[in-house]
């Protein structure tokens, strides 16, 4: 097994290197530390050598993959996941093209949101609401079951726990899907760490989604701009204070929700105020920062591509999260890699911040084993 330093020495090499390299190989070195600020989705039960996402990881350093059941654009489940046999093969090919190790996540939360189901031969859990409960050890049980579910064919990053509070119980991305632990934040933190417990037994890595807080909202943000303003208040900040406390949070998810106390002007994703100014300020938090999916709609509706994806990473997103499934693009890594270069190379982006995110990604993964 290599060891958490032979993991981050190359990255280490790379930055230490980066300005005695003549400019082609700086350029290089660069569309390496971009590629590794994506995480695309895309189709396929099985990949060769010619599968464009194998391209992605192989010539643009694809940081990571997300693996869905259902594909939404084309209204069945025709997407990644087949059986157990399939998916770990699936996997392991994929890992086998990267030259840094490849994030490769999936929902798997519980309840209704779960991507790995028992029609396709997996081990389901109970939904956050129903965990929270029923206890303790079934919620610590549930974790390190999702933990074995997932290490066993591959996955090394699951967009779970919700640490959304349940403010509003008819919130329709949230409380109707009975998506959170308890309407007490100090219940949903405690609940999280269980769950988080379990899976990092497993050797999975964790992400509290949606920052600063979706419980509360009365909309989908999916399907267009959400605004909490009258409704989300700082209890929704305590199970991120406490876990970004207890040193156990490996990712943070944000939310396409808007709050004009927050930022009278961007979304969460798109928010220097909250994303620096909050989580990594005054809530400090110092590790990687993943969007929620770009092509949800109150992102893809109300800003065009170049500018959600510059304002995502000036506001501090570390990883740029591409469902690719909503709407489908097939050649959606190398667009939104040709965007963020263009940025560095006009000068909008610096160096310096690609690099920052770079460097939090690294120490994520030397962290994988």
């Amino acid at each position: 097994m290599r060891t958490r330093f032979a993991i981050l020495l190359p990255a280490l090499l790379l930055l230490l290197s980066l300005c005695l390299l003549p400019a082609p190989a700086r350029a290089a070195e660069l569309d390496t530390m971009i590629g590794q600020m994506i995480l695309a989705g895309f189709r396929g039960f099985s990949v060769n050598d010619e599968a464009t996402i194998v391209r992605d990881i192989r010539e643009r350093h694809l940081g990571g993959v997300i693996l869905f059941d259902y594909d939404v654009a084309l209204g069945r489940a025709e997407r990644n996941i087949r059986t157990k046999a399939q998916v770990r093969k699936l996997i392991d090919e994929l890992k086998a093209q990267a030259d840094i190790p490849l994030l490769v996540a999936v929902d798997q939360e519980g309840g209704k949101v779960q991507r790995l189901k028992k029609a396709y031969g997996f081990t389901e859990t109970d939904s956050a609401a129903d965990l929270g409960a029923s206890g303790d050890e079934a919620v610590r049980t549930a974790g390190a079951t999702v933990g074995e579910t997932l290490s066993a064919v591959g996955f090394n990053l699951d967009f779970a726990p919700v640490v959304d509070v349940n403010v509003n119980p008819n919130s329709p991305a949230i409380g109707k899907l009975g998506r959170s632990f308890s309407s007490d934040p100090e219940q949903v933190a405690h609940c999280a760490a269980l769950f988080m417990d379990g899976m990092h037994a497993e050797g999975v890595l964790s992400c509290l989604k949606h920052f600063p807080g979706h419980g509360s909202a009365g909309s989908d943000s999916h399907k267009g701009l959400t605004d909490v303003t009258d409704t989300w208040s700082e209890a929704e900040l305590v199970p991120y204070r406490k876990l970004i406390a207890s040193g156990k949070v490996d990712m943070i998810m944000t939310a396409h929700i808007f709050n004009a106390h927050l930022d009278s002007k961007y979304p969460a994703t798109l928010s220097r105020k909250v994303i620096t100014d909050l989580l990594r300020g005054r809530l400090g938090y110092q590790g990687v920062i993943v969007t929620d999916d770009m092509d949800m709609g109150a992102i893809a509706d109300e800003f065009g591509r170049r500018e959600a994806v510059r304002r995502a990473i000036e506001a501090g997103a570390d990883i740029l999260l591409f469902g690719n499934n909503l709407a489908y693009d097939e050649h959606i890594v190398e667009k939104v890699h040709a965007v963020i270069r263009s940025l560095v190379d006009d000068g909008t982006i610096s160096p310096a911040r690609i690099e920052q995110s770079y460097e939090r990604i690294m120490r994520l993964k030397a962290s994988l084993g």
